[in-house]
This record gives C-alpha cells, structure tokens and sequence, in this order.
C-alpha cells in the first residue's frame, strides 16, 4: 500500500502538481522556441523525457560512489553525456526533426528541470523510484509542449500535427488532422508572442481547475464532518 501511495504521489507531481512548466516554471525557453506545431513539441518532449528519465537512473544507482563535493559537476557531465547520446541518436533516425528542433537538443543540458531532479530527488531515493520520477516529470513536460504546439497550430494554420509523418517516421501519418478546413490563419500564434499569450492561457486554465478541485475537496470534507455529527 506504501509503495502504490508513493508512485501515485510521484506521477501526480509529475504530471500536475510540480510540473516542470505549470509547477516549477522551468523550460520556458525550449516550450516556447519549438512549439510552433504539436509535431515539434512531440519531438522535443520525448527527447527530454529520455534524458531525464535515464539521468534519474544514473545518479540514483551512482549515488552513494559520487562525492558530495563534486555531485553537481557529475550530475551535469552525466547529463550531458545522455544529451550527446540523443542529439547523435536523432540525427541518424529522426533527421528532419533533428533540423527543426536544432540547437534546442542540445540545449537540454541547460535545462534546470533535470540538473533539479538529480539534486532533489535522484539522488536521495531508490533506482526504481528515480526511474518513475523521470519518467512522470518527462511525461507532464512533454505534455505541455504536446498542449501548447496543439493549440498554437490550430490557432495558426488549422491543421495538428502537420508533417509528422515527414518529421518523426511514416508510421505517424495518422496523427495528421486538419482541424479547421480552408484555415486562412493567424500569424501571431506561430510567432514567439503567440507561444507567450497561449502559455498564459494554459496556465490560467490550470490554476481554475486547482481552484475548482479545491473547493469540491472542501465542501467534501464539509458533508463528511456533517454525517460524521
């Protein structure tokens, strides 16, 4: 019972409660540069899954050979090594996704979200709760890349998940819609500013849901207090 309260607390963070973009406010720069389609922040969400979740597996099973001293230059070399490992892995079997998404692969070692895990989580819990941990926090992220593409594409040309098949393999092409026939578009949502405006949406989206599952959980606990007397 432990152990299932533990992975189900685990992915609700992950997942919800300290996203890495709605929790923790971190990754702004790539959700934002490459999420001009829902193909593109696909991409980049599922690379930066794979890293994360490999990186947390690392230093979890590494942790009690690093010392303490030293633990942040590890972290960093050993993330940047998975890094390395995906940018090279992308390039010979996603090529096209590899030209769109471009510096930003690389750029996944800067990225605060998975140097933060290491320090706060990794490398203080078991391998297995690790390995969960990446995989919920890369999931959440890569959600919201997914959510955020997805709107500012319809928004801007119509269409969701344009050119997957091209950008991440023939066996993709079922994803490709078009949402809104004979679209003229909406240049702003492809532009930076869009992705600014349709983050902000999303966020606020959010908080109402937490602000409405708060109040139904009060007046729950309410009734609950009201039979128990």
């Amino acid at each position: 019972m432990f152990i299932s309260e533990t992975y189900r607390k685990i992915a609700s963070d992950g997942l919800w409660n300290n996203n890495i973009v709605f929790g923790q406010n971190l990754a702004l720069c790539p959700l934002l540069a490459v999420t001009g389609t829902a193909t593109n922040g696909l991409g980049m969400g599922l690379a930066t899954l794979v890293v994360i979740t490999a990186s947390n597996g690392l230093i979890s099973l590494t942790r009690h050979l690093i010392p303490g001293e030293i633990r942040i230059p590890i972290f960093v070399l050993l993330i940047a090594a998975l890094v390395t490992l995906v940018d090279i892995l992308m390039n010979a079997w996603a090529h096209e996704l590899y030209k769109v998404l471009g510096l930003f692969i690389a750029l996944i070692v800067t990225n605060c979200a998975l140097l933060g895990r290491a320090e706060a989580f990794a490398s203080k819990q078991p391998v297995k709760h690790a390995l969960w941990d990446g995989l919920m926090m890369g999931a959440g992220f890569t959600l919201v890349l997914v959510a955020l593409g997805a709107a500012r594409e319809i928004s801007a040309s119509g269409t969701l998940f344009a050119n997957a098949s091209l950008l991440l393999g023939e066996s993709f092409r079922f994803l490709e819609v078009t949402v809104i026939p004979d679209y003229k578009g909406f240049l702003l949502m492809a532009l930076p500013p869009g992705g600014f405006i349709m983050l902000a949406f999303l966020i606020v989206g959010k908080r109402l849901i937490d602000q409405k599952l708060a109040q139904r959980k009060a007046q729950s606990i309410l009734v609950n207090e009201a039979i128990t007397e």
